[in-house]
């Protein structure tokens, strides 16, 4: 099993004019295992030894590349305002930028073999953050019409936009078979989800109901997909959701969980418990879905990490922490988790990235 160093520090690729510089330390320090820290609340019983892969800032949706090797992930810290893409190596522990370090970056992920890494931002746009979510109209999330989806090419550091076009581009993943991109866009008006092959050619849209559809992932067989989905169904619910629409917002409040095949078929909900659900990603076994959910919460702000099957029962507490964990993304070969939390944070209202040691046959808490 690899060892996971909890190292911290900027990289820079050396074609990448923005990029910052990379930082060794010296021999003895970099031999050195971080300090160990008690990163397991009791009922975690499905992991085993955790390691920090981030120590400050905003860091979210750590996803490992296809050989493992890997993680892309967004961050705003030190001076930074707004999230950036990063590739941190979890041999060397060695971070590198790969977004151009202007505009809102997210949603990051692997292409097939790992030579190019696709993010959506908002950098054509403008240099700054752009304006942030107002949350004068509730707890809302701000959808940037000015998100694209772009290519970074990490052998030649080219950057090439992806079926560029009016309105929000984002939450884009690949098929675990490298033949498919899915993502979610305003392309035709309301927040759908789409699917191209992998050079970007057969766009087809696979939702049409009204509301938001988005953060889908594939299955492991590359044959279904995993989204979250907020239909509103009264007169009132119906004009509120145009309303922040048409500010290009939405209200994350009610999120549930559902399945389809890729072409858009056998559409079926998996989740019905009045929470707000998102970040699903599937089990290697391709029967079981993790997610993050506030479903436990008394209060409403507290999310934990939760495992369901395809089936939409047997749904299972895997996290206790008393703020939040989200973002879960299992290896290839079902032996790890990453996942972003406030754990053991060093300043209120940072997230880190996590990785534990995933312990399939651990009974689950009563």
């Amino acid at each position: 099993m690899i060892l996971f160093l909890a190292l911290s520090f900027l990289s820079q690729h050396p074609h990448a004019a923005q990029a910052e510089e990379v930082q060794h330390l010296p021999a003895k320090q970099e031999a050195a295992l971080p300090a160990q820290e008690d990163l397991r609340y009791e009922g975690e019983v499905h992991f085993g030894a955790i390691r920090r892969l981030t120590t400050a800032g905003e860091n979210a949706e750590g996803y490992f590349s296809n050989a493992g090797r890997h993680i892309t992930y967004q961050a705003t810290f030190g001076g930074r305002k707004c999230d950036q893409i990063f590739e941190l190596d979890l041999l060397s522990g060695a971070r590198r930028l790969i977004s151009t370090g202007t505009g809102r970056t997210t949603c990051s992920f692997y292409m097939p073999g790992d030579h190019a890494i696709l993010f959506a931002s908002t950098h054509l746009a403008a240099d700054d953050c752009l304006p942030p979510a107002d949350y004068s109209k509730g707890y809302v999330w701000k959808i940037y019409p000015q998100y694209d989806l772009f290519i970074r090419n990490l052998d030649t550091w080219e950057l090439t936009p992806l079926v560029p076009h009016p309105g929000y581009d984002a939450e884009a993943v690949v098929s675990p078979d490298g033949k498919k991109i899915v993502f979610t866009s305003r392309r035709n008006g309301d927040l759908d989800i789409y699917i191209m092959n992998i050079d970007g050619s057969g766009l087809t849209q696979l939702t049409d109901r009204l509301g938001y559809d988005g953060g889908p992932f594939f299955s492991p067989d590359s044959k279904r997909l995993v989204y979250r989905s907020y239909y509103p169904e009264t007169a009132e619910e119906i004009a509120r959701y145009q309303q922040l629409l048409e500010e290009d917002s939405i209200e994350p409040m009610a999120l549930q969980l559902w399945i389809m095949d890729i072409d858009g078929g056998n559409k079926r909900q998996i989740t019905d418990n009045g929470a707000a659900n998102f970040g699903p990603y599937w089990h290697p076994d391709n029967k079981h879905i993790i997610y993050a959910s506030n479903q436990a919460s008394t209060t409403g702000r507290d999310f934990d990490l939760f495992l369901i099957d395809d089936q939409g029962q047997n749904n299972e507490r895997i996290t206790f922490c008393p703020s939040f964990d989200g973002f879960p993304m299992f290896s290839a070969d079902g032996r790890q988790l990453i996942f972003a939390s406030n754990r053991a944070n060093a300043k209120h209202g940072d997230t880190n990235l996590f990785i534990a040691e995933w312990l399939p046959n651990a009974a689950p808490v009563d």
